[in-house]
């Protein structure tokens, strides 16, 4: 390959809008190792659902301009898609709740499945990489970007379930991604705006927020994402993602697969690393794949003129690329092997059910009379409410008072309190009865609703402690 096919393999970029023939000849003129499929790159039908033909349709079309190169491995098509609030594909696809309902569940043979049926409804799509799971251990309340995203506060079972979910999705010929290196569950500021500090040591770390990487890199997952983290016990001021000191430790837990760092459009990076020089920095430090560089074209000069200059070792980019290059032609041969899959809408109200958590309140009977009221939420929340109480024969309009806390949402009063995301407001919330479901599907609702009727048990635990309430908080 010349330099600037290999500066083009290491570059993964997001484009705007159905500007599709414009990202094709992009990846034809720079070599691009592909493209990730945002929110607004979907195609909706005119009742806003993902328009399924014209979605593939479209990955087909960026395939095609990746093997333009002649290259004999596929390019990479990838999306964002770990259930609950990060999404970018909605109906008619599965809506799956947050992954912290794995956690609650604590049945790994299930969160397996869920990564099977979640990664087997992208790869008829033409999606060959997702960027998930999220490996991250939740530190509680004071982790305000991951919450919910996180399977469980407990570092031992956020590894079990991390390993679980990216076996499924291998399963179902999608390479998985478990993110954030070095640990981004335990910091207090959104990397999406400025650049958090991880004020941990490296034995606090290693005892707690890389036990999930540790057995997702001993079980052989392909790929690491690195978070923009400062983590001054390793390289003071300078995110992980562009860390020589982060990359040499994740090598140092035995990682052999392809680094891959965060957007490097977001806050952290783009505030201190203007044009091109994220990039550069990001490959000089160790990381093979670079996600969503603010500007694709002048990264790929940036990493050319770094070679040509002698700046950026060519070792280094040769090393990068041929990461990038070996794992697509692993993914290709997985994906010939892959099952197909059809609808997991089953298996994801299975996730719900097993995971519903009553915190305070009642183990067995109804906890509503047969009527009930409901307010709070976020939208479309009580009219899904309203249905699922339908269906399970509740009369909706008088009653105890159900206040359904939503994404970021605060403590409630009422009877009963049910976060539908992380259970963080369960502990400010005055209702006697708490309840944390983790999810805001159609299938959410409907466990809630059979739990509130007396019709389900709430098997679910508190996967992380919340106020006074301990991790393992739930009905026995």
């Amino acid at each position: 390959m010349t330099p600037e096919e290999k500066a083009g393999q290491v570059l993964l970029p997001s484009f705007a809008g159905q500007q599709v023939e414009a990202q094709a000849a992009a990846i034809e003129r720079l070599h691009l190792a592909g493209s990730i499929i945002m929110g607004d790159n979907v195609p909706l039908d005119p009742q806003g659902k993902v328009d399924l033909a014209s979605m593939t349709a479209i990955n087909q079309r960026l395939s095609e301009a990746t093997a333009a190169d002649g290259s004999p491995w596929p390019g990479i098509v990838a999306v964002d898609q770990e259930g609950g609030i990060v999404a970018r594909l909605g109906a008619p696809l599965t809506a799956w709740p947050s992954p912290m309902s794995y956690g609650a569940a604590g049945n790994t043979t299930l969160t397996r499945d869920a990564g099977q049926g979640l990664a087997g409804e992208l790869a008829p799509l033409g999606f060959n990489l997702d960027f998930a799971p999220d490996a991250d251990v939740t530190v509680g309340p004071g982790d305000p970007t991951i919450g919910a995203r996180s399977m469980s506060g407990d570092p031992a079972a956020a590894a079990a379930h991390s390993v679980a979910f990216s076996q499924g999705m291998l399963a179902a010929g999608v390479l998985p991604t478990v993110k954030h290196f070095p640990g981004h569950g335990s910091v207090t500021a959104d990397s999406h705006i400025s650049l958090p500090v991880q004020k941990a040591g490296v034995e606090e770390l290693k005892a707690r927020d890389w036990q999930p990487f540790r057995a997702a890199i001993g079980a052989g997952v392909p790929m690491v994402m690195t978070g923009h983290i400062a983590v001054p016990a390793l390289e003071p001021g300078v995110p992980a993602s562009l860390s020589a000191k982060t990359y040499a430790e994740l090598r140092g837990l035995g990682f052999k697969g392809v680094a891959v760092t965060d957007a490097l459009n977001m806050g952290a990076i783009t505030k201190q690393y203007p044009a091109g020089s994220a990039a550069v920095a990001a490959l000089a430090a160790g990381a093979d794949l670079l996600l969503m560089p603010a500007d694709a074209a002048q990264a790929h000069a940036a990493i050319v003129q770094a070679v040509t200059s002698g700046t950026l070792p060519k070792e280094r980019l040769d090393e990068a690329a041929t990461r990038v290059a070996t794992m697509m032609v692993w993914q290709g041969r997985q994906a010939r092997s892959a099952a197909p899959a059809g609808s997991a809408a089953p298996l994801s109200a299975k996730v719900s059910a097993a995971a519903v958590t009553v915190v305070a309140g009642n183990c067995s009977g109804p906890l509503v009379p047969g009527e009930v009221r409901v307010a709070g939420g976020g939208p479309g929340d009580k009219e899904r409410f309203e249905a699922a109480a339908a269906r399970a024969g509740l009369q909706v309009g008088s009653g105890p008072l159900v206040s359904l806390i939503g994404y970021g949402g605060a403590p409630a009063g009422g009877d009963i309190a049910v976060t539908l995301d992380a259970p963080w407001p369960l502990q400010g919330s005055t209702a006697p009865v708490k309840v944390a479901l983790y999810g805001r599907s159609d299938a959410a609702f409907d466990a809630l609703a059979a739990v509130l009727a007396g019709k389900a048990p709430a098997p679910g635990k508190l996967p992380a402690a919340v106020g006074p309430y301990p991790a393992g908080t739930g009905c026995p």
